[in-house]
Parts: structure tokens; sequence; C-alpha cells
């Protein structure tokens, strides 16, 4: 299987699969297919990268990922220790955008349908409050088959074409025509940062994970994400000292900065206002504000 082109079982007599997957953890590969994707995280927590969008997710989560749109649920790395024994959970269904638009979405009742299909290329998390309401359709479309099936997706679908509020993930600008050799190198690339984010990372080292010369890896990851290498692994960093301070057994923030590679607590303040938009104390404060 190449690694950016990921093959869904087909569904035979069926415009759409859902997919259940209960597993240690997540499909570790960077991965993409035709078919967009509609998933709820049942159980599980860890960082979604979806295009050259990063951000953390977490049980009751639901995101539309885009069609072709080269993405990869990573599990925390307490899913990846045998003697936890966790497991994840997700829902999945993945459709054909341009079998339902030569279809049902050519109808003129589907507009709003067919206007969030071409506003999901990107991909979109769906709004939290509204993520909760949408889990007993989700859960119709896994339980119902053949005409049925279909009727309640759309219903899905025009339900969350009225949600207010969702999360457009990758910029718009970010275009996908990735080869599958460069899709091998972006993923030895982000699965190298992800495993050693706590460690000191040079361009150099990074370099070579990617096979290429540090001018021209800058040049090629910064095409490719539309960011920066430094800015990709701060992103990361800070998204795990996020999980870590606001996650069961909390850490302090000095604690969460030195486990995720800052090796002062101004750098990590300073990087963490630039990435979030706020100082670490302020994002605690509202943490604790919302959870109580």
């Amino acid at each position: 299987m190449k690694v950016v082109q990921f093959t869904i079982p087909v569904a035979g007599d069926s415009s759409i699969v859902v997919q259940e997957d209960v597993l240690p953890h997540f499909y570790v590969h960077l991965h993409r297919h035709p078919e967009m994707q509609l998933t709820w995280i049942r159980e599980g927590s860890g960082t979604l990268i979806a295009g050259n969008y990063m951000q953390p997710f977490k049980t009751g989560d639901i995101y539309l990922i885009g069609a072709n749109q080269p993405h990869v649920f990573k599990s925390d790395p307490d899913y990846f220790d045998k003697r936890r024994k966790k497991t994840v959970h997700a829902l999945s269904i993945f459709f054909h955008p341009a079998q339902l638009a030569n279809t049902l979405l050519a109808l003129p009742e589907t507009k709003a349908i067919r206007r969030l299909i071409e506003q999901s290329q990107s991909g979109i998390q769906i709004n939290a409050n509204a993520a909760v309401k949408l889990t007993n359709e989700i859960l119709l479309v896994q339980r119902t088959k053949q005409g049925y099936q279909l009727a309640s997706f759309i219903h899905l679908l025009q339900s969350i074409s009225y949600t207010k509020g969702n999360r457009v993930l990758a910029s718009a600008s970010a275009g996908y025509t990735i080869s599958d050799t460069e899709g091998l190198r972006m993923n030895d690339v982000y699965r190298y940062t992800m495993e050693h984010f706590s460690e000191h990372i040079s361009l150099e080292q990074i370099s070579s994970v990617a096979h290429l010369t540090v001018q021209a890896f800058c040049r090629y990851f910064k095409k490719h994400t539309r960011k920066t290498y430094v800015r990709f692994l701060n992103e990361i960093r800070i998204n795990e000292a996020c999980k870590k301070m606001t996650g069961v057994n909390g850490l302090t923030i000095s604690s969460a900065a030195y486990e995720c590679g800052f090796s002062s607590a101004v750098s990590f303040n300073r990087v963490f206002k630039q990435v979030t938009g706020v100082s670490p104390s302020r994002y605690m404060a509202d943490y604790r504000q919302q959870v109580n």
C-alpha cells in the first residue's frame, strides 16, 4: 500500500462506507483517499494533522476530512504502551463527493449540502455543542441499510450544513498535489517529529530524515505546509504541553514546558503566546473556568 494513497474497502451496493475501529491506536501513516471522511472520535486522544493544519483531538470530536486531503490521527504516546492496555474507538463514514454531486446534490433541495461539500475540501471540525447532538444521527447511519441508510446519511449532512461555528482546518490555499514519493517523505518527517519533539531537533537532523540538504528541506517543507519547520515543531510542542497541563494528572506550566522540549520558561511563554494567542497562565485560567 502506498503511504499517502489509502484504499477504502469497496461498499459493493452502497454509496457510502461505514467503518468502526476499535484498536490500540489509530493508523500511524499520513495518508489520503478520494473519498471524504466523516469521523467521530468515540474514544481516544492525540494530534490531528490535516493538510497544513494541526490540533489536538479528543473523545467526542467530529471531523469532516476533504477528498484527497493528507491527514493522520496520531494517537497520544500512552496508546503505544502495551502495558496501559488502552484502545481508541472511532466511527467513520466515507463517501465520494463527485458521485453525490452528479446525483443527489444536483437537486435544488440539496443546495445547502452541496455548499457544505464545497467548503469542506480543506476539512472542518464540527462545533462541539452540535457534535453531541449529531452522534445519534451518525449511529443511525451505521445501523440502517440500503435506501434507509442513504436517507439517514443525507439527513446527517443536512444537519451539519446548518450547524454554526464549525472550524475550517487547513488553509484554503494549501493544495494537495503531492506525489507518492513526497508523501513518503512528509510521512517520515511528521513521524520523526511526533516521536522526538521533546528532544532538540536541529534542521540538519530533520533534513537528513527527508534526505535533503537543509536549504532544500526548508523550501520543500514551506511549499507543502505553508509554514516553516520550526513553526510546525513549536505547534506540536505547544499542543502536547496543553494536553499535559489539562490532563487528569495535570502538570505545572514549568513541568509541561520541560517535558515538551523547551529549555526555559521565557522561551516557552513566548512560543505559547505565538501559537495560542494567550499566555500559559491565561490559557489555564480560561480552561479552569470552562470546566468549573
